[in-house]
């Protein structure tokens, strides 16, 4: 029997994709390359199912054939490796992303003296469609919980920012930007308490009940589905950070991160040597192991952030920590720095990687921020968080609106500091 060779991401089946299968098997056998996690989100969003359970999903259907994975978004290297007799495709990529791979695949089948059999785009059916609708219908805490871990899985670098408030979290959610490499989105959310203060006209203080911290957090947890990544300070003594672990991992925090000085808190930008005082390593081991001890679930992640070079340590001291604090049971490590330079951040993920080649390594490349994603995730970084920017854009652009109606007494010339309200509205689901 001749064989067909189906390529599909599976994450929802709709009417579109139960045709092509159907006339593929009219051909011959159907091979469904299901694409890997990795492999949709280069290019996409990561899909909302898991690669065994759209495995499942496609196995069950009637006119499939065998299930086999396809590593990449192209289909090139599995048309090379199985050498099917066909391939079918809808002709929705005939223009946009697929083109090229479009043409790729005419010319690779015909090096194996197979064909490339096209059929017409199912009325009626959007993808894009579909993902926009279950992501105004939301996500359970469970669900998202556990997708941190599965973007720091299939992708070589996750990118997050800054979220203070339900809009910026809709900012986050939605925006995307088309590259030759794919589709490039915001992967999370980071909850920064800098940002959280801030935004309310207060200062930095750790002293803010978790409670209060996650009543604010409910705004974007009730519009945004993607991750969060949580700033816990230093946690607090083990007692209370059992406490906050048992509390984000129940609303659906994906991570904590939290870091090992003590005393009166001080953001590190202003801090001195003298001023950021570090926890005694044993005692910021206990409280990593009550923490990892209080979890319920397996997906949630405590990250320790190192303050060594901030406090004016050798990247030694900083070795050492991260060392002891990965034994611990840190399921990762940030390091942070104020030089521009990002040598003494460099040498640090050197050095970690060679003594840990998977364990997430998290950096914030506020100061050194010349350095391109790309750059970083060759340094090792798997996760790069932009910790502020949200809030630092806005707060320009509304004194620019409020000093220019003052100086014109009128608000016309305030528009070119203002979007339409209409964009804004679109931003949120059912205001339309």
């Amino acid at each position: 029997m001749k064989t067909v060779y189906v390529g599909m991401t599976a994450d929802i089946i709709h009417p579109g994709i139960i045709n092509i299968i159907r006339e593929a098997s009219r051909h011959g056998e159907v091979l469904a390359g299901l694409l890997t996690d990795s492999a949709i989100a280069a290019y996409k969003r990561l899909p909302y199912l898991a690669y065994e359970q759209r495995k499942q999903v496609v196995e069950s259907l009637r006119d499939v054939g065998r299930v086999v994975p396809q590593e990449e978004w192209s289909y090139v290297p599995n048309l090379k490796k199985y050498r099917p007799d066909f391939i079918i495709h809808g002709d929705d990529w005939k223009t946009g992303i697929l083109a090229r791979e479009r043409e790729d695949v005419f010319r690779v089948m015909a090096e194996l003296g197979g064909q490339v059999i096209e059929i017409p785009y199912t009325p009626g059916i959007n993808s894009t469609a579909f993902n926009e609708s279950v992501t105004s219908i939301g996500t359970t805490p469970d669900l998202r919980l556990k997708t941190l871990r599965r973007l720091i899985e299939a992708k070589p670098l996750v990118r997050i920012m800054e979220a203070h408030s339900g809009l910026s979290g809709l900012i986050i959610e939605s925006l995307e930007c088309l590259k030759d490499d794919g589709v490039h989105r915001f992967d999370g959310m980071w909850s920064s308490s800098l940002t959280d203060s801030a935004s309310k006209g207060k200062p930095d203080i750790e002293a803010v009940d978790i409670t209060t911290r996650l009543h604010d957090l409910t705004q974007i947890l009730e519009c945004t589905t993607k991750p969060i990544i949580y700033d816990g300070d230093t946690g607090g003594i083990p007692e209370h950070f059992v406490f906050t672990v048992r509390t984000l991992e129940r609303n659906g925090i994906s991570a904590v991160i939290i870091e090992d000085k003590t005393g009166l808190k001080k953001n590190s930008l202003f801090g001195t040597e003298v001023e950021q005082q570090l926890a005694p390593a044993e005692e910021f081991c206990e409280k990593i192991r009550a923490g990892k001890k209080a979890q319920v679930t397996r997906e949630f992640m405590i990250i320790a952030r190192l303050e060594s070079l901030i406090a004016g340590k050798s990247v030694d001291n900083a070795m050492e920590r991260a060392l002891s604090y990965v034994r611990a049971g840190a399921d990762g490590v940030m390091i942070h720095s104020k030089e521009k330079s990002g040598e003494d951040i460099r040498e640090f993920c050197r050095r970690f990687r060679r003594e840990y080649a998977k364990i997430p390594l998290v950096l914030v490349p506020t100061t050194y921020n010349r350095f391109t994603e790309k750059e970083l995730a060759s340094w090792g970084a798997n996760i790069i968080i932009y910790a502020n920017h949200m809030l630092r854009a806005s707060y320009p652009a509304m004194v620019n609106a409020a000093r220019t109606i003052l100086e014109y007494g009128r608000s016309k010339e305030a528009d070119e500091f203002c979007m339409p309200i209409k964009e804004i509205l679109e931003l949120i689901p059912g205001a339309k």
